[in-house]
């Protein structure tokens, strides 16, 4: 593979402190519940973000955190990963961004919650106001906690620029607000339960050939690269010219938060780096399984070579 792009690749998006509670039984309403409790850094962009310098891409971040504490954590950690935060907005309008979730003994989660009241403060000012980091950028990947018209605008900087961009649904609840922009995508990496939403067409990860059709669906679309994510199931990868499948790397999963994101920023690495997609596909691969049995959101010492050396066992 070549050097990583010299261009800066620019993330916009959310950011926040992760909460997640491995139980260490069955769970009891009602009560307490013993379980394994852990925090790290997390939000879709500013994981994405990480990964990428930890792979060696430079990259600059675009997000809101609240004048706090954990604010001033999260930027310090992030910046120390090798992320550029000076453009990072401050506000006192609300506090920074916080989720929370339940895993059940087997590391599958089981519920999810979410405080981004803060990307509010994402706004198409904020964005106008730093345009020429558009202009100087390789790539743009945002996550669907954008407000729509911050989002907007993101697509239209970007064209104005003649830059591809990418992007994450995120979640169930945010997932249909890239529906308007399919057509102006590069790459689009939806779970199962996104790729449903935004096709219409529910289905489970386990269904390869549903997860398929919803990648070519989602192709015609004219998103340029889909990967439909199947959690222990693998991925499903298509373009205009090819498609497959490929199953997930047997590993120990100690917690599943951040491995999508993790595959999301190996394939953006690889298509930097012009490799195909199915070598793509599996780098992505790597840096989830390598993601799983972390914990915590991001691999600390994730490196190219440890993504290659776990292809190779």
């Amino acid at each position: 593979m070549s050097e990583p792009s010299e261009n800066h690749v620019l993330v916009i998006g959310a950011s926040g402190l992760d909460v997640v509670s491995r139980l260490d039984g069955v769970l009891r309403p009602g009560t307490s519940n013993p379980a394994n409790i852990r925090t790290s850094f997390g939000g879709v962009a500013r994981n994405v973000a990480e990964n990428l310098a930890r792979l060696g891409q430079p990259v600059k971040l675009l997000t809101v955190i609240g004048r706090d504490r954990l604010g001033e954590e999260i930027l310090a950690h992030t910046r120390q990963s090798g992320v550029d935060v000076t453009h990072v907005h401050r506000t006192e309008k609300y506090p920074s961004g916080f989720y929370m979730s339940v895993l059940d003994a087997d590391g599958t989660r089981q519920f999810g919650f979410d405080d981004m009241r803060v990307m509010d403060e994402l706004t198409e000012a904020y964005l106008l106001y730093h345009s020429d980091l558009f202009e100087q950028s390789a790539l743009i990947f945002l996550d669907a906690n954008l407000p729509e018209p911050a989002m907007a605008l993101a697509f239209t900087l970007a064209q104005k620029y003649h830059l591809p961009v990418c992007a994450d649904p995120t979640s169930a609840s945010l997932a249909l607000r890239l529906s308007p922009h399919l057509r102006h995508l590069k790459l689009i990496a939806p779970n199962s339960v996104e790729a449903g939403i935004l096709t219409g067409r529910p289905f489970d990860s386990s269904d390869r050939d549903a997860a398929l059709e919803a990648a070519r669906y989602l192709v015609n679309q004219g998103v340029e690269t889909v990967f439909v994510t199947l959690a222990e199931f693998g991925v499903c990868y298509a373009t205009s010219k090819t498609m497959g499948h490929l199953p997930a790397l047997r590993t120990q999963i100690i917690d599943p938060t951040g491995a999508g994101d993790a595959l999301t920023a190996a394939a953006i690495f690889a298509l930097l780096n012009n490799l195909d997609v199915d070598d793509a596909a599996r780098l992505g691969l790597s840096a989830a399984a390598l993601t799983l049995r972390c914990p915590g959101t991001v691999l600390p010492d994730l490196t190219l070579e440890k993504l290659y050396s776990e292809l190779a066992l």
